[in-house]
């Protein structure tokens, strides 16, 4: 019993664990979602030669003159660049068209004004619930190798159980909540950020996997604990049944005792008076009887 209690409290430990650095990574990351936005190609130059719209006549004299009307024969998407972007919680960070790297922005400011409160309560939910996981796990670790006692250890099990389901739900509704966010900014946010096509990104897919593994580690808590209260139930039982039977065996033998006692003792009684019926006096058996 005492074994598989300390299994059940390992496998429910390294779950939180992994739900708390998942979600940890989550939070930090900016690849929530990701994709390509489609961007107008710039005018090529002296610096840029590729990946560019490529004017008839003299370049540099159209660089120079403001009046000049530019001609391209590109048309439809062969006018746009499709630019790979990523957005997190935080930042959304965009290829940069005219120079090696990224560049980042605020994923608060691109989105819209009534969605700020929104994402401003998933920012909170993400924090709170990675607050209640730490809290979980390390009353986990106190129940698997602080606990002095059962009943502590129940007492430490339950309150980790509740802690990690209630983070569970805050880590799912966290999660809900910013891709409601980030669906109204694709549609109403600014044009130049826009994406083209998006899709979910790794850590979109590890905070839900974070979720996954924080209610399995609640579950296997509720489980370990629902077990240990059924055993001790069970043995008590046993206990109580067994004490029942072998009082009863006690009480029959204690009743069985005096009743040999009492016929002894009437039998003891009867021989006495067959003594005194025939060497006794008159008045000696009379008292005898009395």
């Amino acid at each position: 019993m005492k074994t598989n209690r300390r299994c059940r409290a390992l496998l429910a430990v390294s779950l939180n664990l992994m739900a708390l650095l998942f979600s940890t990574t989550a939070f930090i990351t900016t690849h929530w979602c990701e994709g390509t936005q489609r961007v107008p190609k710039p005018s090529c130059g002296k610096d840029k030669k590729t990946n560019c719209l490529n004017y008839s006549g003299n370049e540099t004299a159209n660089e120079t003159n403001q009046n000049v009307v530019h001609y391209s024969w590109e048309t439809g998407d062969d006018r746009f660049l499709f630019r790979y972007f990523h957005t997190g919680i935080w930042y959304s960070c965009e290829e940069n068209i005219n120079a090696a790297g990224e560049k980042c922005r605020s994923f608060i400011d691109l989105a819209p004004a009534s969605e700020k409160g929104v994402l401003w309560l998933s920012v909170v939910s993400e924090v709170l619930y990675i607050m209640l996981l730490v809290v979980g796990f390390s009353l986990m670790c106190l129940e698997l190798f602080h606990s002095s006692s059962v009943i502590d250890g129940l007492k430490l099990n339950a309150f980790a159980a509740v802690f990690t389901v209630l983070s569970g739900l805050l880590g799912m509704v966290a999660h809900m909540m910013y891709t409601q966010v980030f669906q109204v900014t694709v549609s109403l946010g600014p044009e130049d950020w826009r994406p083209h096509s998006w899709d979910y990104g790794w850590s979109f897919c590890l905070a839900w996997g974070s979720f996954t593994c924080c209610m399995a580690a609640s579950v296997t808590t509720l489980n370990s604990y629902t077990k240990t209260v059924i055993e001790f139930r069970h043995k008590r039982k046993i206990f109580e049944q067994g004490f029942r039977e072998e009082q009863n065996f006690l009480d029959q033998e204690a009743i069985k005792y005096f009743r040999e006692r009492a016929e002894e003792e009437r039998a003891e009684a009867g021989d006495l008076r067959l003594q005194c019926l025939h060497s006794c006096s008159p008045n000696r058996l009379h008292n005898t009887q009395l």
